[in-house]
């Protein structure tokens, strides 16, 4: 939903809890339309292409 809700980009920028944003692909490998995300823009971070792997690396950052 990240490249197609306003709603959730929006929601993410109104919140004060930092947030990871995790895609399993690269999505700039992918179709044109994944290139956008509405998310990124609030996010803390991002973590692109790492597979299943993205996941534990964003949980790590909030540790560190």
């Amino acid at each position: 939903y990240t490249h197609t809700s306003v709603g959730i980009g929006d929601a993410v920028k109104a919140i004060n809890t930092p947030v990871v944003e995790v895609h399993i692909s690269n999505v700039h490998a992918r179709e044109e339309f994944r290139h956008k995300s509405y998310v990124s823009s609030g996010a803390k971070g991002i973590i692109i292409g790492f597979g299943i792997k993205g996941y534990e690396l964003a949980m790590q950052a909030f540790l560190k």
